[in-house]
């Protein structure tokens, strides 16, 4: 071999390993670092799935400039009596959430819905199915860059199960605080309301309060309330049909009671649902209160 063939290859040798060397420190950094050098840009994630049923997805919003540190999520569950309903609910309120906190991620959820023919899906099924969103939220937080602060928030049956996780299962994930727009609180009462509730919560709960006592109780936020209780804020008309006021009264005098910060209000002449001016009357207060927390 000639002195130049042998330079040759050496240098061919030489780019080679420079050339893998380079690739394979790319690779590390782009493995140990994530996070990219820029603000990372707006995303939606549609029908993200936490769980193996069709109905165990959700709807991810990630805002522009998000970060480990500095993005909370707040967490919304729709209503429907825990038979309906779908996560596409919150895409009523999304402009006004999304202006209220601009430094929010949101998720919408959906659930599995007790199904009245087959009788299944029965209670906790749905608390079940949010403490799996919950923890599906917590295991994507460094790929989403979020941060690990979550918000809990729903209407009506949504409404019962963020009380309900917010009181009982605080410890999974790190919740900061809840917010209730007419929810159910406390469903022993709740069942002797009129026909509907008491066919409705007899069959979800697979008895009455007098069968089957503990389902009650396990199943209504109010008995979960103590001292460390999260701060938190609800709405209730007081022409609700559907879910009577003294619901979240029943709410009031436990936090009072366990000395919990919260806010009450009272929405006069309103029913099971708002005008669209109160809602974001509603949405605006749920931020100052929320901003009065951090």
């Amino acid at each position: 071999m000639t002195s130049e063939q042998f330079l040759s290859k050496a240098s061919k040798w030489i780019f080679y390993s420079f050339f893998f060397a380079v690739v394979l420190l790319q690779g590390c950094s782009s493995t140990d670092d994530p996070l990219p050098d820029g603000p990372l840009l707006a995303m939606e994630l549609t029908n993200e799935a936490y769980g193996t049923d069709t109905r165990q997805v959700m709807d991810v919003f990630l805002p522009a400039g998000r970060t480990l540190e500095d993005t909370p999520i707040l967490i919304y569950i729709h209503g429907g009596a825990w038979i309906d309903g779908s996560k596409e609910e919150f895409l009523e309120f999304r402009t006004a959430f999304e202006q209220a906190l601009p430094d929010f991620a949101f998720v919408a959820i959906n659930y599995r819905l007790y199904n009245f023919i087959s009788n299944t899906n029965g209670f906790p099924t749905q608390e079940n199915d949010v403490i799996a969103a919950v923890e599906h939220v917590l295991e994507n937080q460094l790929e989403w860059n979020i941060s690990d602060e979550i918000y809990l928030a729903g209407a009506s049956a949504g409404g019962h199960l963020a009380l309900l996780h917010a009181y009982k299962h605080q410890e999974i994930g790190n919740i900061q605080a809840v917010m209730a727009l007419f929810p159910p609180t406390e469903l022993e009462s709740l069942h002797s309301f009129n026909f509907v509730t008491q066919s409705g919560l007899t069959s979800l709960l697979g008895g009455t309060p007098e069968s089957n006592p503990d389902a009650y109780f396990q199943s209504s936020p109010v008995n979960f309330v103590s001292s460390s209780s999260v701060p938190s804020i609800f709405f209730h008309g007081t022409e609700d049909t559907v879910v009577p006021i003294s619901q979240s009264d029943l709410l009031a005098a436990e936090l009072t009671g366990a000395g919990v910060n919260f806010q009450y209000e009272i929405i006069e002449g309103q029913g099971h649902g708002f005008t669209p001016a109160t809602y974001a009357t509603v949405i605006s207060d749920i931020a100052n209160f929320i901003e009065a927390l951090r």
